[in-house]
């Protein structure tokens, strides 16, 4: 009999774990720290003649709400515009000036998200 109790606590936990990683995956309830609110991006155009690009391969994101965050984030610095896909792990940044990778590095250290490579992008 205890058998029997052990396996449907175990089945109600494992059907609760289930719809919460679904929910997870869509960006909905919960995402990014638990926060329930949605996040907005602050929009930005780059200020001044675009001079360069860079990739920024990002580990981590697993939802919009993450992209929207790593986006806030990345465009808080100074002459760069970021353009978040979290399903293919990078950020295209857009850039008005010179800005070195450790820039880049430390808007997200803060966080979950960890930058895994930094390439050049177009021109």
């Amino acid at each position: 009999m205890g058998t029997y109790i052990i396996i449907a606590v175990l089945i109600v936990i494992v059907v609760f774990a289930a719809r919460s990683g679904m929910k997870h995956m869509k960006g909905e309830g919960g995402c990014c720290g638990g926060s329930t609110d949605e996040i907005v991006v602050q929009k930005k155009e780059l200020q001044g003649e675009k001079i360069g690009e860079k990739i920024v391969h990002i580990e981590g994101m697993m939802c919009d709400n993450c992209r929207k965050h790593v986006e806030n984030q990345l465009n808080k610095i100074d002459g760069v515009v970021a353009s978040v896909d979290w399903k293919k792990g990078t950020a295209v940044l857009s850039l008005s000036r010179e800005v070195n990778d450790n820039e880049i590095r430390q808007a997200l250290a803060w966080s979950d998200y960890k930058v895994t490579g930094i390439e050049p992008g177009k021109a």
